[in-house]
């Protein structure tokens, strides 16, 4: 028999104000009680337990009626409780737990909490719970009073609902139904993005217009910076290897000339060696020059001498009272310009030329005086002459002797002077050679300092050059410490064209001139709405991807359920015709499928058909499909009852319509057997004899299926292994009693 449903537990649930516990240890638990007793407050608990949100469906009008509300004997309670025991030994519910509790919690305040073994959980989650498990409120696990007939009453896509939870395919329509949901937002949220695309694809296509040349301003600038780097980079590396060098050139050079200068040195300390080291002669053969020099100067005042002579010549001369005094005057006058002429003419010539125009001049002096004397015989008077006055004639005369004593003089000197010069011409020739030696060793000085002089331009050229290639690169807004890396891979690069690549750094900052300055605004702008743009369109293709999963997820979830409730139907109906047939005493009766009906087809005729016409332009392919999927084909329920016309359910009486809801309700169990069912007065139009059947098919189902049965039936009653009595207590609040009918009919009392 049976085991699974445990206990169920209520604290301040309605009418029961106490902690009270009602155990199911075997097959069939019946409760029994008078009218208003709270009988069905226990189903009321089954219900709420299994997820049920309405308070209508609770007989009740908000969810505070849930709550105790007190006698006048009994305060009413702050929250109700209620928990639900299984045995989850066979591992029926998919968690790791061999006692699952569910309790729920209700509060005046609204509040309202779910437990799964004491872990609060959402009721989303709880009814998921009990879905794939074939449990839930609103199926057949639960019939309540008065709904004996429920499957007859019920709608044929709400037969197929209740049939679906039996057989366990809740689960699929729960995601099903979630599915649409999300496949409705989905569709909705891909509407919103394509209409916002649609919007912003021309005002991006503006900016685009507007930014475009901007863009190819970066590929440009791009481009230059790259030249850049290889240009400037190559030639601060050039420079700097050329600059390091030269600088070690300088450095060898410079030691060059410190061997260079220690030779001079050596050289000049020959030279003043051989020049301390000279003979007396040449000492000698000195003062001898300057002796012949002071004899030319002597010269030179001999000259003076004779230039004054001729100046009182000039003074002297008077009107001469007769025309032979001019004459003689005039005749001398003459001679002595004569003798000054020839002097003046020798004066740099050699000593001895000298002399010997000295002697000329005196000889052509004295025979003028000669004249002068004998001319006063010839008749010339006393006044013509004293034309030359006499001390004039002295100093002539004076004159005369010492360019005699000169000669000697200068003869002399130069006779000395040759033997001296002859007796050095030794000396000379070593003296030559350290002076040679000094020369040489000023030639290489000279030659050292004109290659270190090509040295130090090389260098300035070479700094001069760095500093241009830093201006130029300080006018191109850069700045040297961004070369520095591309400067030490530069080697690679030297065999480039950098001419060409000049040329082409000149054409690029010309085409970026004339581009102009960038809007950082409008770029910023343009480039958020393509942020935006791509984020639209990356949303919208995973909105259509979404929208085909969702799509095919659904089509395979409706393939499923379809696939599974077809092949049970067939085992239903074999089942129904035959409860059918124990019902009636024979008959027939069958479920059928509807034909599933799309949105056009239900709308063809009446208001709603032309409602569903003029939505049927709006409505879109997505929606159709949305639509079939969501309208399955319902149940239909055919009967033909015995020895009577009857084939519709309208035209049953209350007490058949109990009877067919019973045959469909066991039909359904003998298929795909429920854990429990909870029954509330479902037996109340059966007579005593369809009551004990009844009775009957419930204890051959409860080898399966536990059920908790709320009945005034005695026959239901015996077919009980435990009944529950509900009464009132004195204070107003119901209680429980509970009695285990023993097989042999004895009854042992359990405490409630």
């Amino acid at each position: 028999m049976s085991h699974f449903l445990k206990k169920l537990e209520l604290n301040g649930f309605k009418s029961f104000a106490g902690k009270t516990v009602l155990e199911f240890p075997a097959g069939i638990v019946g409760v029994v009680g008078p009218n208003g007793s709270g009988k069905s407050n226990i189903v009321d608990a089954f219900r709420w337990l299994l997820g049920e949100r309405d308070a209508k469906n609770l007989r009740g009008g908000k969810g505070e009626d849930l709550i105790f509300a007190g006698t006048q004997k009994r305060a009413r309670v702050g929250v109700a409780q209620a928990s639900l025991y299984f045995d989850n030994h066979n591992k029926f519910f998919p968690v790791d737990f061999e006692e699952v509790v569910v309790s729920r919690e209700i509060r005046r305040d609204g509040q309202s909490k779910y437990f799964l073994n004491k872990s609060e959980i959402l009721l989303r989650d709880l009814i998921d719970f009990f879905a794939k498990v074939r449990l839930g409120s609103r199926g057949l696990i639960i019939i309540g009073q008065g709904d004996g007939d429920m499957f007859i009453r019920a709608t044929p896509l709400e037969r197929r609902e209740m049939i679906e939870e039996i057989l366990g395919l809740r689960e699929y329509q729960i995601k099903k139904a979630d599915a649409e949901r999300r496949l409705k937002n989905s569709t909705i949220n891909l509407d919103k993005v394509t209409a916002l695309i649609e919007e912003i694809v021309p005002h991006l296509r503006s900016l685009k217009r507007q930014t475009g040349r901007w863009e190819r301003r970066g590929a440009l600038e791009e481009e230059l910076r790259a030249l850049e780097q290889q240009f400037f980079g190559w030639q601060l590396h050039e420079l700097r290897e050329k600059g390091a060098g030269i600088d070690a050139r300088i450095a060898a050079h410079q030691k060059q000339f410190e061997a260079l200068a220690k030779e001079k040195t050596a050289a000049a300390a020959r030279q003043a060696s051989v020049e301390e080291s000279q003979p007396e002669e040449r000492k000698r053969l000195a003062a001898v020059k300057a002796e012949i020099a002071a004899l030319m100067e002597s010269r030179n005042k001999l000259q003076k001498d004779l230039g004054r002579i001729e100046a009182q010549v000039e003074m002297a001369k008077r009107p001469a009272p007769s025309a032979s005094a001019d004459r003689s005057t005039e005749h001398l006058l003459d001679i002595i310009r004569k003798v000054k002429t020839e002097l003046e003419s020798v004066l740099n010539e050699e000593p001895l030329a000298v002399l010997a125009a000295i002697e000329s001049a005196l000889e052509e002096l004295n025979f003028a005086l000669e004249e002068e004397e004998g001319g006063g015989s010839r008749g010339a008077t006393h006044e013509q002459a004293r034309t030359i006055p006499e001390p004039l004639l002295r100093d002539l005369e004076r004159a005369a002797n010492d360019i005699k004593d000169l000669e000697k003089n200068i003869a002399a000197l130069r006779e000395q002077e040759r033997g001296l010069e002859a007796g050095q011409e030794g000396f000379y020739a070593t003296f030559k050679g350290a002076v040679g030696d000094v020369q040489a060793a000023q030639a290489k000085i000279d030659l050292w300092e004109k290659g270190n002089r090509d040295l130090l331009l090389e260098k300035e050229r070479i700094e001069l050059r760095h500093d241009d290639v830093l201006h130029q690169i300080e006018q191109a807004g850069r700045r040297a410490e961004d070369f520095r890396e591309a400067a030490a891979g530069a080697t690679a690069a030297a065999s480039a064209d950098f001419a060409e690549m000049e040329r082409r750094m000149f054409r690029l900052r010309g085409d970026l001139a004339s581009i102009g300055e960038v809007d950082r605004a409008l770029m910023q702008e343009a480039d958020e709405t393509e942020k935006r743009h791509d984020f639209l369109l990356k949303e919208s293709n995973d909105l259509t991807k979404a929208i085909g999963d969702l799509n095919a997820l659904m089509q395979e979830l409706t393939d499923k359920i379809t696939s599974e409730f077809d092949k049970s139907l067939g085992k239903i109906n074999a089942e129904f015709e035959k409860f059918f047939g124990l019902m009636f005493d024979g008959g027939t009766a069958r479920f059928k499928v509807l034909e599933q009906k799309g949105r056009r087809e239900e709308g063809e005729d009446g208001e709603e058909g032309k409602k569903d016409e003029g939505r049927e332009s709006e409505g879109s392919p997505l929606e159709d499909m949305i639509a079939l999927q969501q309208r399955p084909g319902g149940i239909e329920i055919e009967i033909k009852l015995p020895r009577k016309k009857t084939t519709s359910l309208d035209m049953l009486s209350g007490g058949e319509r109990s009877l067919v809801g019973i045959a469909a309700l066991f039909a359904i169990v003998s298929v795909s057997p429920p854990p429990f069912l909870v029954l509330d007065e479902t037996d109340a139009p059966l007579d005593e004899r369809n009551a004990r059947r009844f009775g009957t098919m419930l204890k051959d189902f409860s080898k399966h299926t536990q059920f908790i049965v709320v009945t005034h039936n005695r026959a239901t009653m015996e077919a009980a292994d435990i009944l529950y009595g509900v009464t009132l207590a004195e204070d107003g609040s119901s209680k429980v009693i509970s009695l285990k009918l023993e097989p042999e009919g004895e009854a042992t009392a359990l405490p409630s």
